[in-house]
């Protein structure tokens, strides 16, 4: 259950706005690409004169495109869909990745800010229930700055924040107050298989301490709308891999016992081989009914109390 949505009045980016907060917070995000060190890799280039780093990214935000996306939790899509904005690049390398085109070929377009404002606006426009940024990490100050101009010409929706989960907490904290609703994943349980399968190099200690800053800033329950709508909080996602190469039930256990046995856990089965998972002896299959039901067992048997199964509410 969501709490009562009258505290709710609007996004609090707006407050920062007008406070002239969210605009040292813009500055602050942008002396950090002169020596890159957004996300946890720390790659120390000056983006702010062309140089790039391991996700690729340079100093202008990179679109591949944005739509009303109506195949997300139920309290992110609600009935009209969420305005989803997938950025270009990423700082892992999922060997699995279903949008590796976008993620490590670099498909996408060149925007400036202005042209991604006038993107959350259009998608408020066509009725979307939030922004959700998807993939966000290594573009954090381009988005904090396009919040700059969209919020006087009229931006209210709430921001949704949707990552692997591999990020830096310094760079999380310039979000507070300006992220209303965390969809992280959590992964993995082992660093030796992160790695080997997405490249990322120590993910669940960086995973973790972000999952636990994100915790800090909004909490356990989910604010819902009259709609059942989130309008702040958290949900955690964790998609099942083939033979349990995830960790489910040690990511479960680690979740109910360091944030909280009320976060909200989305469990998602919609894993299939793509990319250089094609043809790989683990990785090369669907999960089967009974794996993706081992880890419903495992969020069950550590006792999580909230979550969804793929498109079916577990309360």
């Amino acid at each position: 259950m969501g709490d009562d949505p009258r505290v709710w009045n609007e996004p609090s980016y707006v407050g920062l706005h007008h406070e002239g907060e969210l605009c040292k917070r813009v500055e602050e995000a942008y002396s950090r690409l002169a020596n890159c060190s957004l996300c946890p890799r720390e790659c120390r280039v000056n983006r702010l004169v062309g140089e790039r780093g391991f996700c690729g990214s340079g100093v202008d935000p990179v679109v591949a495109s944005w739509n009303l996306h109506r195949w997300e939790e139920p309290p992110i899509s609600g009935t009209r869909g969420s305005g989803t904005i997938f950025f270009t690049h990423c700082t892992g390398r999922c060997l699995f990745c279903q949008n590796y085109p976008i993620s490590q070929l670099g498909v996408g377009n060149v925007i400036t800010g202005d042209d991604l404002a006038d993107i959350m606006l259009e998608l408020q426009d066509r009725g979307a229930h939030n922004i959700n940024l998807v993939t966000p990490t290594h573009f954090v100050p381009q988005i904090m700055s396009a919040l700059l101009k969209a919020i006087p010409r009229g931006l209210r929706l709430p921001l949704v924040y949707n990552s692997s989960g591999y990020e830096k907490e310094e760079t999380l904290r310039l979000l507070e107050d300006v992220v209303d609703v965390y969809l992280p994943d959590a992964k993995y349980a082992d660093d030796s298989i992160a790695r080997e399968l997405s490249g990322f190099v120590k993910y669940t200690t960086h995973n973790r301490v972000a999952l636990r800053e994100m915790h800090r800033q909004v909490g356990d329950h989910l604010l819902l709308d009259e709609q059942g709508v989130a309008l702040r909080g958290m949900i955690v996602r964790h998609m099942v891999l083939p033979e349990g190469m995830a960790g489910t039930g040690a990511v479960m256990r680690w979740i109910a016992d360091y944030l909280s046995p009320h976060v909200y856990v989305s469990i998602m089965d919609q894993y299939f081989p793509a990319h250089k998972a094609v043809g790989h002896p683990i990785l090369g299959r669907k999960i089967t009914p009974e794996e993706y039901q081992t880890a419903f067992e495992a969020l069950e048997d550590a006792g999580l109390k909230n979550g969804w199964l793929q498109e079916h509410d577990l309360n």
